[in-house]
């Protein structure tokens, strides 16, 4: 599927789709090609019909993983192929979000602590206390870091769409001893190993779970959990949910708004309609108490 692919790349590219989204349209779209051993062009609805539930029943994929590939065959079919009636009647599969067991504060300082490179410590840093994804925090250059406004410039994040993230200033203060104490060489503030390239987003996360296997923590904790918490825990200090919307950039509030239901502090601090009652209920039940029952009637004697 060589033409077709470079086409649907073209296609992908046009829409200004981000690389790894691209590059998982195109694995799933040669999985399929590879399922029939033809050209997906030459598929019809069945065909797709078939496919889909061959990677549900046969290879047991998960609701998250379905929809990738479902994604991938839309889009194929809709923008490249041009023929949509194919897939008009495939629908998306629900994807259930289970509620997020979120670490505390001190969960956080605790696997933190753990990490043993400073380097990577430190765009840790990045990903809790602005709530970066961390291809957002391996990407940083110096530039990015705004002192004077206090703020971080997050470029081409999810959808490929820049914003500002908030810069506190403890945050800011381990990035300025990060800075005197390795000097990383421009432009990028965490480099990696091959020159000119930023860390790789594997090599965080390993060592993310090195340090949480050391730190005895026994929640989930990684990467993207940190911008989770980032998001909870801000919710919890008071941060208005639409602020915290822009610092995400979250396309949508209700993305956004899962963060309240996973949220205990915000849970346990919503007041119930039953206080305001409860007390009324007491007294009217003990009156009742008070009140002596009516006797019963006698049955006439025969």
């Amino acid at each position: 599927m060589g033409e077709l692919r470079d086409r649907m790349e073209a296609s992908l590219a046009l829409k200004a789709y981000a690389a790894p989204t691209r590059a998982e349209y195109v694995r799933c779209i040669r999985q399929l090609a590879a399922f029939y051993r033809r050209s997906p062009a030459e598929l019809n609805a069945e065909d797709l019909r078939r496919y889909l539930i061959h990677l549900i029943d046969e290879l047991a994929y998960s609701p998250s993983n379905l929809k990738m590939h479902v994604a991938a065959v839309k889009f194929l079919y809709t923008v490249t192929l041009d023929k949509p009636e194919l897939v008009a009647r495939i629908p998306y599969p629900k994807v259930p979000k289970p509620l997020l067991d979120i670490p505390t504060a001190d969960e956080i300082a605790t696997v933190l602590g753990a990490v043993r490179s400073p380097k990577i410590r430190v765009l840790l840093f990045c990903a809790y206390a602005a709530g970066l994804r961390v291809a957002e925090a391996c990407r940083l250059c110096v530039g990015d870091i705004d002192s004077t406004r206090m703020v971080i410039h997050v470029r081409a994040g999810k959808g490929g769409r820049d914003r500002f993230a908030t810069l506190s200033p403890a945050l800011l203060d381990a990035l300025r001893q990060y800075f005197r104490e390795h000097h990383p060489p421009r432009p990028f503030l965490f480099p990696g190993a091959i020159a000119g390239q930023p860390v790789r987003p594997e090599s965080v996360q390993t060592a993310l779970r090195m340090a949480l296997e050391q730190s005895g923590v026994p929640k989930r904790v990684t990467p993207h959990m940190l911008r989770h918490a980032y998001a909870t825990h801000a919710l919890e200090s008071g941060t208005d949910v639409r602020i915290l919307q822009v610092l995400l950039g979250h396309a949508h509030i209700r993305t956004t708004t899962r963060y309240a239901h996973v949220s205990t502090k915000l849970v346990a601090a919503a007041r119930s309609p039953f206080d305001a009652i409860a007390a009324q209920i007491r007294a009217t039940a003990a009156a009742h108490g008070k009140q002596k029952a009516p006797p019963r009637p006698r049955r006439p004697r025969r």
